[in-house]
């Protein structure tokens, strides 16, 4: 049970779970706008995510605090590396454009993270931004980079599934920062440090309601569709109604995680 217990850490603080929910969202968008055989934005977003996320988490570990590293994050680190081959291995197979949206991300990622000017502060200390730049870079990667990469015209429906895809994104961050609302710097300014833990979870189920009613706008409702996403905002709300500071740390980096995971299966097994 131990070694069972090990291996599960291994996997969520890995970010082997966050990866699998970023490529099941990428799969999403390959079944609604019917691409097939697009493996390179597939495996491209889930090895960069590994590689994006651990970069994020132990960076700042690595380069400003000496501590013997325990196996797991050796572990991790190796992983990491393995991830970076094959993040790179992809980019390569990616049309031009998608090359360039993916560097853009990539940028984006960096400037979360690393302090380029001197004494300043990096994009992920930002006071409010962090939440708008996370959810950005999972529709762009998620949502557009496929869409670029197969050459798809622009249409209002790849832009109504883009503001969608945002406002969940956005609700599930919303998750993670009640929960983490003890333990986060307050400097961060974070929706739920600003106008607290009750009006966070009115303005999640505000837009998850929105989320549901956007659907009416697409030139192709279909019922099915429509049945699937209310499913899916109704077990969203659940989740942010039901979180607090007291909540398990895999509440939301292994439950909530998986509410794309979910559906992507869903789709899969039922579509």
């Amino acid at each position: 049970m131990r070694f069972f217990r090990k291996l599960f850490g291994f996997y969520i603080n890995s970010s082997i779970h966050v990866a699998l929910s970023v490529y099941a969202l990428v799969q999403l968008t390959q079944i609604l706008f019917s691409i097939s055989n697009d493996f390179a934005t597939s495996y491209f977003a889930f090895f960069g995510t590994i590689v994006g996320y651990n970069f994020v988490k132990y960076d700042a570990l690595a380069r400003t605090k000496k501590v013997q590293m325990s196996l797991q994050l050796k572990g991790i680190a190796f992983l990491s590396f393995l991830s970076l081959i094959a993040t790179g291995y992809y980019f390569l197979q990616l049309e031009k454009t998608a090359k360039i949206i993916g560097f853009v991300f990539l940028a984006i990622t960096l400037l979360y993270t690393l302090p380029f000017f001197p004494n300043k502060k990096n994009a992920r200390n930002w006071a409010g931004f962090k939440i708008y730049i996370v959810a950005l870079c999972w529709v762009g990667v998620t949502l557009f980079l496929p869409i670029i990469n197969n050459s798809l015209p622009l249409t209002s429906y790849m832009f109504l599934v883009a503001a969608q895809r945002f406002i969940l994104i956005f609700v599930l961050i919303l998750i993670f920062e009640i929960i983490d609302l003890r333990l986060d710097d307050p400097h961060l300014k974070t929706v739920s440090q600003q106008i607290g833990v009750v009006k966070t979870k009115r303005v999640g189920v505000t837009l998850m309601v929105l989320f549901v009613l956007l659907e009416f706008l697409s030139t192709d409702f279909r019922i099915e569709f429509f049945a699937l996403k209310s499913a899916l905002a109704i077990t969203t709300i659940l989740f942010l109604l039901f979180s607090n500071e007291n909540r398990s740390r895999y509440y939301a980096s292994f439950w909530v995680e998986s509410i794309p995971i979910f559906w992507w299966l869903f789709l899969v097994v039922f579509g």
